[in-house]
């Protein structure tokens, strides 16, 4: 009697997290779709010892819906993600297990670059080192965010001196000085998404930071010789052809989201695809 209410609890539990509610799926137009999870709270009281279990559930469902949106080369499929259910899916997760590292390292990934939500993302990164108190990775994730989305250099200080006084890292103490100041943005954002790309376990999620480290790699390269036709002509070239044609740039690099790098009003690189997939 006993196991079979144990049974039959874990399936209503795994319905709650795992079947998302017909009603409301009925209302939803696009063909993928990720659904409501119930709050990370609400679960918990019921899930006992099984909370780890359906927190990594929750973050498994996140990451399948996610993987389904893109490509084999990294582009977005034209369906709209839900973010909002994406988010509030891990929320609950990690009420359910603070220490699952997944839905650290997704939300990170999936809601930083595009979305630029950094202060909703650094909110759960401090959650998670109340709990991973010997993990540098949360405090140089929120670090990063604050020094390359924010521009808020004594908070990402503050963030990688932690990380480097966990680690160990070299790396970690670089970014710990002034490294915001001395490598520029670029260098940074390299320097991180190498990282981000080394360390993630989904070949999807992989090849996104891929992506976006060859972008930025190929803004950084023209981003330089553009600076060298600067100080040489004391002036800036009409356009990019301009910087090939008189040998300060070998040839244009491609964008690897699509579009095409070109100098807007300002003189700053940007390109037609906006660097984003093609939606």
């Amino acid at each position: 009697m006993t196991r079979g209410l144990i049974l039959g609890a874990l399936l209503l539990l795994y319905a709650l997290v795992v079947v998302p509610f017909t009603t409301y799926m009925r209302q939803r137009p696009v063909a993928l779709k990720l659904g409501y999870t119930p709050a990370g709270e609400a679960l918990r009281l019921v899930a006992s010892d099984q909370r780890y279990l359906l927190a990594q559930l929750a973050v498994d469902r996140v990451l399948f819906y996610f993987g389904s949106l893109f490509t084999k080369d990294g582009h977005r499929v034209s369906t709209p993600p839900e973010y909002f259910n994406m988010f509030a899916t891990m929320q609950s997760a990690l009420k359910l297990d603070p220490y699952n590292m997944d839905a650290y390292y997704f939300t990170e990934a999936a809601f930083t670059w595009e979305l630029k939500r950094i202060r909703e993302v650094n909110n759960m990164l401090d959650y998670g080192m109340k709990y991973r108190t010997w993990d540098a990775q949360l405090p140089f994730y929120a670090g990063f965010n604050a020094a390359y989305f924010s521009k808020d250099y004594r908070t990402a200080s503050l963030y990688m001196q932690k990380a480097a006084e966990l680690s160990g890292n070299p790396l970690y103490t670089t970014l710990a000085s002034r490294y915001f100041y001395e490598a520029g943005q670029s260098a940074l954002g390299i320097t991180f998404l190498r990282a981000m790309e080394q360390s993630a376990k989904d070949a999807k999620v992989k090849k996104i930071y891929q992506v976006r480290r060859k972008a930025l790699e190929g803004i950084t390269v023209i981003s330089d010789a553009l600076n060298r036709f600067r100080e040489a002509r004391h002036t800036l070239p009409p356009d990019l052809k301009t910087l090939v044609r008189e040998g300060f740039l070998s040839r244009i690099p491609e964008d690897p989201y699509g579009g095409t790098f070109y100098l807007d009003s300002k003189g700053k690189v940007v390109s037609s695809s906006k660097l984003a997939g093609k939606q």
